[in-house]
């Protein structure tokens, strides 16, 4: 739903999110691994807000003198305004992370869990893949690495594709996990580079799956593939 969530909510009630940031950066101050990702980005005064935030709870504890680590710190692109503003965020953090659930939905105006506009939901649509390319495009400019997750990280089609993008890390269901990487051991980074640009040189999403399920079934993959 649109409306007070992610960030936004966290930002109307900076003294909730003051207590989770003290608590996860006291968590920290053994392990030295945490990585806090703010969600629902849509504005950079949101993502320096954020940031104000962090420092203020890391300026705390060490007044009060307990043990606290700064985290590794990201923004989710999850909103287009958040696709357009993506070089201008990664200069502010250490990683972005595109979720393409919420992105599609937000691209293409469908409400996922609405059973009658449920089958325009395509995570393969051109406009999709423009914007993810954007980001990861963006961020490399910066010099920062760029996970995906959602459902196009978990399709074997999609997977091709971020592959094809540069995408540094992908984050999927724990079932779909040797599924993709069964897949991805078939194709080779400049092959799927080259699907990326036949994919992006296409204006309609039916043709996209029907040029992916094509290099799929190509290489043996078609249908249920077998998880060695």
């Amino acid at each position: 739903c649109l409306g007070c969530r992610g960030i936004r909510f966290a930002l109307d009630h900076p003294e909730i999110c003051l207590i989770q940031l003290r608590a996860m950066l006291r968590a920290n101050a053994d392990l030295h691994n945490l990585h806090v990702l703010f969600p629902m980005i849509s504005r950079v005064d949101e993502m320096d807000e954020a940031l104000g935030l962090l420092t203020r709870a890391y300026r705390e504890l060490a007044a009060a003198g307990q043990a606290a680590a700064k985290p590794r710190v990201g923004a989710m692109i999850e909103v287009p305004s958040a696709v357009y503003l993506a070089e201008a965020l990664a200069k502010r953090v250490d990683f972005l992370s595109v979720g393409t659930n919420d992105l599609t939905q937000y691209l293409l105006a469908v409400d996922r869990n609405n059973a009658v506009v449920a089958t325009a939901d395509d995570n393969l649509h051109p406009a999709v893949l423009h914007a993810v390319r954007h980001v990861i495009e963006a961020a490399h400019r910066q010099s920062k690495p760029v996970g995906v997750c959602g459902e196009l990280a978990g399709d074997p089609a999609g997977a091709l594709l971020l592959l094809g993008m540069g995408a540094d890390t992908l984050s999927m269901n724990l079932t779909s996990l040797a599924h993709i990487k069964w897949t991805l051991r078939h194709f080779t980074a400049h092959r799927a580079r080259a699907l990326l640009e036949e994919a992006l040189a296409l204006e309609d999403g039916f043709a996209i799956h029907r040029l992916l399920d094509g290099a799929l079934e190509e290489a043996g993959l078609g249908g249920r593939v077998p998880i060695p």
